[in-house]
């Protein structure tokens, strides 16, 4: 595994992807709180998304200077939507919030782990 980023312009992507994931989770979108409510996940939590997702985005802009950063981050996305995916399947979830965004952004962190960083 590469200490930096090469190409960058993956990770980029992503950490823009991230951050626009933060706004819609400021005051969560209607998509993005049908998705919460139909995972059950706690509406008490809702509040940790943003920062989180924001510090997902800086990690990643920060990790093109910063050896491991970026692929720490972007690991932890992994997890993160491995999490993601359990928990639409535990919740019977499975149409569109669990294949297009956690399975499609599961996907884009993998690819951007092996094209950026292996």
């Amino acid at each position: 595994m590469s200490a930096l980023p090469d190409p960058v312009w993956p990770v980029v992507v992503l950490a823009v992807i991230q951050l626009a994931d933060a706004v819609f989770c400021v005051k969560p979108l209607a998509f993005v709180r049908d998705c919460l409510t139909d995972v059950r996940f706690p509406r008490r939590w809702w509040p940790v998304l943003t920062p989180l997702k924001l510090a997902a985005a800086a990690g990643l802009i920060a990790g093109i200077w910063i050896p491991y950063l970026g692929l720490v981050t972007t690991l932890a996305l992994v997890a993160y939507f491995l999490a993601a995916i359990t928990a639409h399947i535990r919740a019977h979830d499975l149409g569109r919030n669990l294949f297009l965004n956690a399975v499609g952004m599961l996907v884009i962190c993998i690819g951007v782990a092996w094209w950026s960083f292996a």
